[in-house]
């Protein structure tokens, strides 16, 4: 049996000892009494004492019902025993009990059970079953209180009730939070005044799993009768989304006027059972609804007449055609029923809207807790583009990770912006680059201050998380900005971060919630007062204190904070569709019509409907059971982490890159360096998502491939894709990146474990079997794949034609950009022969385009960069198939010398003389060792 120290979540650990249980009473019942081993006794014992840990927070199968099944085991009936732990474990598996009563005695069950599995109905069928929730209510009551309590709740139950619900009844503050945590059917907590602080019980199994997540150690200083209000406050932060209700014998008045978090209801002296019952169907039905889908599915039933544009309107095109039908037959009819180019019935308009989809965005905007959200249907980079230019006038200074998604790159050039590119971090031997150090964006926005430039800047602009996994301390990075340039905006790009808003850990980290955060805490005395401490404390600080020190923003600060997600790429939605979320202080007052302008210029005025209707679902989804799939989420990557590292086989050709190998030491102050140890288990991440500069996305797993002999793209699409079937985005050049999403199941770690146990193999009969020059050149592509590794270079500087000064490093990307629409203005290299001859002779090239090798997939130049020997090296060493913007055939594209010389003539800049530089060996040895 597993170890508990195997298991990352406590919902992880309860299906599996359930399914031990079963297995466990199956051979005591199949076994005569007196062969029945202490061994196998003893194992049913601890699978039922660590279950009965666990079980007290579920609605289903219920502490009376495991009270029962225990006795029978205390009384040996263990044919009745096995017979209801495998109802149980069968019930749970499906989801049967979500939408039946599970009888657990054998003369109370039918023959429902083998044909009662949820996977095995159609859509149209659970379509048709009433969503099953759980409802927690916190007050310490004897059982048979507790049973009067369920009683009750379960008599309130109505036919046209569009919900069904059972009740899991806690006495303590730590007990109801463990159940939210873990207990991921809950949409309802009733908080009674009977409510007390700690549980009666300790946790050994437990404890681990809710340690850090909610410290309620300053609540012991409270009055039993303010606990309820203080639970409130902390379901608030730990799952937001669910409804709370709070059941009190004070003065409702007085209640009322304090800070409750979620609760959306304050009962005085509650008893009446009915109302309560209907608040929460309410409350769910808020959450459940979904106006755009709703709409866009009552016009598919409208009989109506078209006459506007779109022939496949209706399907008419379709079904009139005897040549498209498999296309018909394929997609079906509602698909082409929902179809139009119209905004009436109900449907509305994405670029005006004041109906459904208005609606829609109002309930994104609460469910990702932002003050307005807007959709988007063709992508994250178009909201990148959207937001860029709403928000940046020519001129303007942003500051950017130069190995940011290209969107942010073309919407800079769009908007005249004088770019100032920041530096990530490098991860020399896997060829990817990590993240923007905090000192780095302080010590920038320093020096901008020094010559006086501060007033220009205008927005930072950060990937959150990178493609790679690498996450801010977002809140930190905007207190410590704002602490030197108190109006600065911020735009992090999460575009694969969407699901983080609904896992308590993640959430911390995302862009909405520190806004939201910070709006509050500004607001305190505490935090005025430590604000004025600091600066009498920094009253004659240089530059190094201020880059040494943890800044503390003036309370009058702004906060303004866009994000960018794509909902698509992370949760449920169609392709392309994406969200902008913005909380800024000034947006109603400053940004509003610049926005909508922006809005209007890149959004296509016939969006496509079904990608709405995607997001308003996607939306409902999350806010309903976003909690549970991504905690299943973190469950299939922590297990794929788990599985891999202590694989024997699999630890001789690849290697899970651990926290240690993609964050350096200086970044991580919890010390963490991996997620699972073979020998501690797993690790307690939550001081660092808590503390450290970055930290780590579990649900990105990043393999080093290089043991095989293989390139990261070779591996992709020789291997992994054309042989079996795994489908993956993102590879380096020694590397690829299995990412998780909410669909991973435990069944495609399964199938993915058995594929890289099935190569490991392979690769030992390769070598088992090869000559030994054969095994000689296997051993030099390792090396050259986990030794021989070209340094990523540094952004090295805009031209001086395209800089204002030379007191600091912008440029004026746009000049560049439409430089190079004159074909006059420019030329083209070759890498190894023009180019390289031109910097071994001190001139200075300058590329006209952008330059995006895939992978990496940034740019490692922008039109009006400086190509330095940094960066031919690293593009000579490149072995990967795709480098947009480069063509093989003439080389790199560059700018003449006398294109530049005119474009300072116009600035009034003279260009710097050519040095020559000492002549080095040509570096074909590189380029030989990447082939």
């Amino acid at each position: 049996m597993n170890s508990v120290t195997e298991y990352y979540s406590a919902t992880q650990l309860r299906s599996d000892r359930w399914s031990a249980l079963r297995d466990v009473t199956a051979q005591l019942a199949r076994e005569a009494p007196a062969k029945i081993s202490p061994t196998l006794r003893s194992r049913a014992d601890e699978l039922f004492e660590q279950l009965a840990e666990i079980e007290a927070y579920w609605a289903f199968p219920g502490m009376q019902d495991f009270d029962y099944m225990r006795r029978q085991f205390s009384h040996n009936s263990f044919a009745e025993l096995a017979f209801a732990v495998h109802r149980v474990a069968r019930a749970l598996t499906t989801g049967a009990y979500r939408r039946r009563h599970i009888p657990l005695d054998q003369a109370e069950a039918d023959d429902r059970e083998e044909h009662d599995d949820e996977a095995l109905l159609s859509p149209e069928m659970r379509a048709m079953t009433k969503p099953y929730f759980e409802v927690l209510i916190v007050d310490e009551v004897n059982d048979q209180q507790e049973r009067w309590l369920k009683s009750n709740v379960h008599s309130m139950r109505r036919h046209e009730d569009s919900f069904i619900y059972e009740a899991v009844v806690v006495p303590s503050v730590e007990d109801a939070l463990i159940a939210a945590l873990f207990n991921h059917n809950i949409q309802a907590v009733v908080v009674r005044p009977g409510v007390t602080l700690r549980s009666r019980q300790d946790h050994p199994i437990l404890g681990r799993f809710l340690q850090g997540i909610a410290n309620i150690d300053h609540l012991d200083d409270l009055e039993p009768e303010d606990f309820g209000p203080a639970l409130c406050r902390l379901l608030d932060d730990i799952r937001p989304e669910l409804d709370a209700y709070l059941v009190t014998e004070r003065s409702v008045e007085a209640v009322a006027g304090t800070d409750l978090g979620n609760c959306r209801r304050v009962f005085y002296n509650q008893e009446d059972f009915v109302e309560l019952h209907l608040n929460i169907l309410r409350g769910v039905q808020a959450r459940y609804r979904t106006p755009f889908f709703t709409a866009l599915t009552e016009y598919s039933k409208q009989p109506t007449g078209v006459f506007h544009a779109m022939p496949i309107s209706r399907g008419k095109s379709i079904t009139r055609s005897h040549w498209i039908q498999d296309m018909g037959a394929f997609y079906g009819p509602n698909i082409f029923l929902a179809e139009t180019s119209a905004t009436s019935g109900g449907l509305d308009s994405l670029l005006e809207p004041n109906g459904t989809i208005k609606e829609a965005q109002e309930l994104a905007a609460r469910a990702f807790g932002s003050k307005q959200t807007f959709f988007a249907t063709n992508g994250t980079s178009t909201c990148n583009k959207i937001v860029v230019q709403a928000l940046i006038k020519p001129d303007d200074i942003v500051l950017v990770d130069r190995d940011c998604h290209k969107s942010h790159h073309y919407g800079l050039v769009l908007a005249g912006a004088q770019v100032c590119y920041l530096d990530s971090y490098p991860l020399n031997e896997y060829s990817m680059y990590g993240a923007v150090p905090l000192r780095e964006i302080k010590k920038q926005l320093l020096e901008l201050k020094a010559v006086g430039k501060l007033d220009r800047v205008r927005m930072l602009l950060l990937t959150n998380c990178t493609f790679d996994g690498i996450v801010y301390n977002v809140e930190r990075v905007m207190e410590e900005c704002l602490a030197i340039k108190p109006d600065l905006i911020f735009l992090w790009d999460e575009a694969w971060f969407a699901f983080a808003r609904f896992n308590p850990t993640y959430r911390k980290r995302t862009g909405m919630r520190a806004a939201n955060k910070m709006r509050a805490r500004f607001k305190t005395d505490a935090h005025a007062q430590a604000y004025a401490a600091q600066q009498e404390l920094l009253a004659d600080a240089t530059d190094e204190d201020l880059l040494n020190t943890r800044l503390v923003a003036s309370p009058q600060a702004r906060v303004r904070v866009y994000t960018t997600q794509s909902t698509h790429k992370t949760l449920t939605s169609l392709r392309q569709g994406s969200m902008i979320h913005v909380n800024d202080s000034d947006f109603k007052g400053e940004v509003e019509q610049a926005f909508h302008e922006a809005y209007m210029t890149h959004t296509s005025t016939s969006p496509n409907y079904q990608i709405i209707a995607s997001l308003d679902v996607g939306r409902r989804q999350v806010e309903l059971e976003g909690f549970e799939f991504v905690q299943r989420q973190l469950e299939a990557a922590m297990a794929m982490r788990r599985a891999i590292s202590t694989h024997p086989l699999l630890m001789k050709y690849f290697k899970v890159l651990t926290v240690a190998d993609m964050i350096p030491e200086d970044y991580r102050e919890s010390g963490t360096e991996m997620y699972y140890d073979p020998d501690r288990g797993w690790v307690d991440i939550l001081d660092a998502w808590q503390n450290d500069e970055f930290v780590l996305d579990a649900t990105r797993v990043t393999l080093a491939v290089g043991g095989t002999g293989w390139d990261g793209d070779t591996f992709k699409t020789k291997i992994l894709m054309d042989k079996y079937g795994i489908q993956i985005n993102k590879t380096s050049r020694n590397s690829v990146l299995f990412m998780t999403n909410i669909g991973t199941t435990r069944s495609s770690v399964a199938y993915l474990i058995e594929v890289l146990v099935e190569i490991a193999k392979s690769l030992d009969d390769l070598l088992d079997d090869a000559s030994k020059m054969e095994k000689l050149g296997f051993e030099r592509r390792v090396a050259n794949l986990t030794l021989n590794y070209p340094p990523l270079p540094d952004f090295s500087r805009f031209h001086d034609a395209f800089r204002d000064d030379l007191e600091s490093p912008e440029g004026d990307i746009r000049s560049a950009y439409y430089l190079a629409y004159d074909e006059q203005s420019c030329d083209y290299m070759d890498l190894d022969g023009t180019l390289y001859n031109a910097l071994e002779d001190g001139q200075e090239v300058v590329s006209a385009s952008f330059i995006i090798p895939y992978p990496p997939g940034f740019p490692i130049l922008v039109p009006g960069q400086v190509i330095s020997r940094e960066i031919l090296a690293f593009m000579r060493a490149l072995d990967v198939n795709e480098i947009h913007g480069y063509r093989a055939d003439l080389g790199l594209r560059v700018f003449t010398p006398e294109a530049l010389a005119e474009v300072a003539g116009k600035r009034n800049r003279p260009l710097r003389k050519a040095v020559a530089k000492p002549k080095t060996k040509p570096k074909s040895d590189t380029k030989t060792a990447a082939e």
